[in-house]
């Protein structure tokens, strides 16, 4: 016999919160799965020791796999871990042992689910503990391993909070502000240490590792600044001429009469033949030859409207091409920033050091040239030529409604951001900046 409609909602319902409940059961596991992954690597190929290059003698491409399965599967016990915990704190221990009664019809005694909650809590130990265990030797890992600035990748060490197990990683306690004043102001001090690391002997080591790792940054920089440009650039002149240039010449050939991918165009070819019909009637009037016959007019009418009909289909089928090409170069753009995160944070720490460590004066005429040309007094008609290039380039009409109202919002928005940027971050950071930029704007 079928179910009602309301039984199936029902069913639905009660699966979904089963599933529910059982969120912190099911991220233990398979953290706990994640971490048997990192011990069998450990037994298998380094002897049960950690996964380190003095752990075993294997070359830098079979070490580079084995980090990278190490990174993914410490990534999935913090990720797990975290969940864990989170949802350990809002459902209790009895809701499931509820749960699991539920999930078992009632056919579990009451009297026993004490047993099953002992039972259950147990094994979570266990896996805690196991975890623990495995966690303990990578805590420092992320810091210490392959990243070729180690400074810029921070892990935070997780805390498994729980009732029954004791925390192991305690965070430092705040400093008060009688413990962070200090005597001499800091710029004092600062000087005090650099002529102390001057004047070291033993400091040339670390400048020329300083100088090594500030070298690396840059390289990455700029390696990583040439490819955003290069590789979607290239994506987009490859895949339109080689890939989807002869898809679309095939599709217009086989549909001649479409000329025209929007009315606009096809009002601008009628202006031009009316252009071109004008022209023949003046230079009739000029010349001293007599009226031209209405058949050779005629033939010149009806070439010069093949040429238009050319020029537009030529002009409708590359705007189809820009289309395709552009999806594939955005998509090309997107993988690089998914596939070069740590090249990013690279990058990140190396713009914030050239523009952190400029002048007040240059911050603030870099601030002023920005916001001159994107929202300035003359901004919107920048922005209408950028808007209408772009409609060209994909072969839309102009909408003058849209455009008048992305010129009357977007502007006005981009300006509030700057403001606030200014206001929340910039006046923290660099107050005389601030200051020097009121100063330059008024």
């Amino acid at each position: 016999m079928k179910k009602s409609i309301t039984q199936q909602i029902y069913s639905y319902l009660r699966s979904a919160q089963q599933w529910y409940l059982q969120t912190p059961e099911r991220s233990l596991d398979e953290a706990y799965k994640a971490a048997l992954l990192i011990k069998a690597i450990e037994d298998q190929h380094f002897n049960g020791n950690k996964i380190a290059p003095e752990s075993a003698n294997y070359g830098d491409s079979v070490m580079a796999y084995f980090q990278t399965e190490l990174k993914k599967h410490l990534r999935t016990v913090r990720m797990r871990l975290t969940e864990f915990k989170a949802t350990r704190s809002v459902f209790s221990s009895s809701d499931q042992t509820i749960t699991k009664l539920a999930k078992n019809n009632g056919t579990t005694p009451v009297r026993d689910s004490f047993a099953i909650q002992t039972t259950n809590n147990s094994l979570v130990l266990e896996k805690l503990r196991f975890i623990d265990e495995v966690l303990a030797k990578y805590n420092l890992y992320e810091n210490t391993s392959a990243s070729v600035v180690p400074q810029l990748v921070k892990v935070e060490p997780i805390t498994v909070v729980n009732q029954q197990l004791p925390i192991t990683n305690i965070p430092n306690k705040k400093q008060s502000k009688a413990e962070e004043t200090k005597v001499l102001p800091r710029s004092i001090i600062g000087t005090i240490n650099r002529l102390k690391v001057e004047l070291d002997p033993s400091s040339e080591e670390e400048v020329v590792k300083k100088f090594r790792t500030s070298q690396k940054r840059t390289y990455i920089s700029v390696r990583l600044v040439l490819l955003l440009i290069i590789v979607p650039f290239l994506t987009h002149q490859i895949s339109k001429h080689l890939v989807i240039s002869p898809i679309v010449e095939r599709w217009i050939n086989t549909h001649e009469d479409t000329i025209f991918l929007n009315s606009e165009m096809e009002e601008k070819a009628l202006v031009e033949m009316q252009k071109f019909e004008e022209k023949i009637k003046f230079e009739n009037l000029l010349s001293e030859a007599g009226e031209i016959l209405p058949q050779r007019r005629e033939t010149q009418m009806k070439r010069k409207v093949q040429e238009i009909a050319e020029e537009f289909r030529a002009e409708s089928a590359n705007a189809i091409k820009n289309i395709f090409a552009d999806i594939l170069s955005v998509g090309a753009f997107s993988w690089l920033i998914i596939v070069s995160k740590k090249d990013i944070a690279v990058l990140k720490d190396f713009l914030d050091q050239i523009v952190y460590g400029l002048s007040d004066s240059a911050k603030a005429f870099i601030i002023i040239l920005f916001t001159d040309i994107f929202v300035g007094f003359h901004s919107p008609h920048g922005w209408e030529v950028l808007l209408t290039g772009v409609s060209r380039h994909l072969g839309l009409p102009e909408n003058h409604d849209f455009t008048f109202l992305f010129i009357a919002t977007f502007p006005v928005i981009l300006d509030t951001i700057f403001k606030y940027w200014i206001f929340r971050y910039l006046n923290k950071i660099s107050p005389s900046a601030v200051a020097t930029y009121r100063t330059m704007n008024e």
